[in-house]
């Protein structure tokens, strides 16, 4: 069973800097896939970027493509998400998933996952 927690989270300003941390209890993430996603007030869920199980291949949305970074430890207990020049669309919680199912790169459907941190809130000023 993978328990995930997403750590990190905080209230910034436009333009700062911020990383996320989901992990399963110090112990190696069981996966082959681990996603990091976001809800916005009053929005759905939203994919925002995968890694592999390797950390050899990632993936993002349009939306933070260049701004977000996905990586992993080498002990492959914690994953990353680093995020840059923040923008108050930002605004939001942001949850971690993991997923055994297989890609050649990392898996970006949400209805795919099947283990779910319970999330960590991330505003931006303006």
């Amino acid at each position: 069973q993978v328990q995930l927690v997403e750590s990190g989270g905080g209230l910034v300003q436009a333009g700062d800097s911020l990383r996320l941390s989901c992990a399963d209890s110090g112990r190696t993430l069981n996966v082959n896939s681990m996603g990091w996603f976001r809800q916005a007030p009053g929005k759905e869920r939203e994919f925002l970027g995968c890694i592999n199980w390797n950390g050899a291949s990632t993936s993002y949305a349009d939306s933070v493509k260049g701004r977000f970074t996905i990586s992993r430890d080498h002990a492959k207990t914690t994953v990353y998400l680093q995020m840059d020049s923040l923008k108050p669309e930002d605004t939001g919680i942001y949850y971690c998933a993991g997923t055994r199912l297989y890609d050649r790169t990392c898996i970006r459907a949400i209805g795919d996952y099947f283990s779910w941190g319970q999330g960590t809130q991330v505003t931006v000023s303006s």
